[in-house]
């Protein structure tokens, strides 16, 4: 496998796999249907070929700030078929904001996220994998310590991946489900630790990037930075009355447009009369399910719907006033996200007015679907280069 050892085996140097991965230096814009990949595999602007290796398994694994996901899949002309699949709360970057560094409690959660991934790996005897980390091994103090000990713990090589090149995976792994229509459109990804805003040009059979932007500011950072600053310490710690709810949701408003700012004035001049958002992440997903009235999620009945913008802000103002425990009470939410949803609700919001489309579409993919068409379009393509040899030796007299 691409980036999957047994521990306790070591292979290669730094920038090698079995070294620690450093974070790229961000480019405008990423470039999805460039000659390489920045991991240095062939482009996948053309999606899995029919010609790959029948019956392989892929596999990706995406570590964010706030989730550990798992997906395994074979191709299926030019698709995939999911095999497997597995995702835990490990909040790998709660306390990141005040500390600067990954705690020795997150670390242990991912590490034992990580585990069960690994696991899987082998029982799936996965041909091709690669794993990426984000936003809170970037900005980690001992990022690459963590790294190292997921690699001597688990075997699997994390790759710290840059902003860019993660909007280039959120992107790739969704665009399909964008809205027709035509002139430019941003899809975004609100993650744990970040948040990516992506203007692109659609067209077959990737769109072209036209203009990026990435932000510190995702449901854990944000949650931890404003709990601070209005004196609650611990991640989700919210006192006082609705107005003081309300109080701190205004700064979160606030604290995100700042740093959209720059963005906004850049792709201002972009905008059209029809504009199409498309955004991948658990905030997206769970306002959707709170839109559908669902009594559980349902990722059959959300990936790919189009929700009316007023109807996702009206859900987001309705939570900004819940206390805690009511919004713990509401399907869809509950526990894990209870503490984390307003701050994705502020991110929305405040996308929704730099970029004012009258819908929003949901993607339940991402990161994960984007890995995994690029490992099977560049492994059908070495294969595809091995048999057009064999023929051209096969044909000489």
């Amino acid at each position: 496998m691409a980036d999957f050892t047994p521990p306790g085996e070591r292979r290669g140097a730094a920038g090698k796999p079995g070294g620690a991965p450093q974070p790229e230096p961000d480019q405008s814009p990423p470039d999805l249907a460039g000659d390489r990949q920045p991991n240095g595999t062939p482009s996948e602007n053309h999606g899995a070929r029919s010609h790959a290796r029948p019956r392989q398994a892929y596999a990706a694994i995406d570590l964010g700030t706030n989730n550990c996901r798992l997906l395994i899949a074979r191709p299926q002309d030019k698709n995939f078929v999911v095999i497997d699949a597995f995702s835990r709360v490990v909040r790998l970057g709660e306390g990141l904001a005040q500390t600067g560094r990954l705690s020795e409690e997150a670390m242990d959660r991912a590490v034992g996220a990580l585990k069960v991934c690994s696991d899987k790996l082998r029982r799936r005897n996965v041909h091709l994998a690669r794993s990426v980390a984000t936003e809170a091994c970037r900005r980690a103090a001992n990022g690459a310590e963590f790294i190292e000990r997921v690699r001597s713990e688990t075997g699997i090589l994390l790759d710290v991946i840059s902003a860019q090149e993660e909007a280039r995976l959120a992107v790739l792994g969704c665009h399909i489900l964008l809205e027709d229509g035509i002139g430019p459109a941003v899809i975004f990804d609100i993650g744990g630790g970040s948040t990516e805003l992506v203007l692109i040009e659609p067209g077959a059979p990737v769109p072209r990037i036209v203009d990026w932007q990435s932000v510190p500011w995702g449901v854990v950072s944000l949650t931890e930075t404003v709990n601070v600053n209005f004196g609650a310490g611990e991640l989700g710690g919210e006192e006082g009355d609705e107005a003081a709810r309300l109080a701190r949701y205004r700064e979160m408003l606030r604290v995100v447009a700042e740093s959209f700012a720059e963005f906004a004035e850049r792709i201002a001049p972009h905008q059209t009369p029809d504009l199409r958002l498309l955004g991948t992440s658990g905030t997206v997903t769970t306002l959707a399910s709170l839109h559908l009235a669902l009594p559980q999620y349902d990722r059959k009945a959300v990936d790919g719907l189009i929700v009316p913008a007023e109807s996702m802000r009206d859900i987001s103002t309705r939570l900004s006033r819940m206390s805690p425990e009511e919004r713990r009470q509401l399907p869809c939410i509950g526990q894990d996200r209870a503490d984390l949803v307003i701050a994705g609700c502020a991110i929305l919001e405040a996308i929704l007015d730099i970029w004012p489309a009258n819908r929003l579409g949901v993607a339940d993919r991402g990161i994960r679907e984007g890995i995994l068409r690029g490992l099977m379009a560049a492994d059908a393509e070495g294969f595809a280069a091995q048999a057009a040899l064999r023929q051209l030796k096969q044909e000489r007299p």
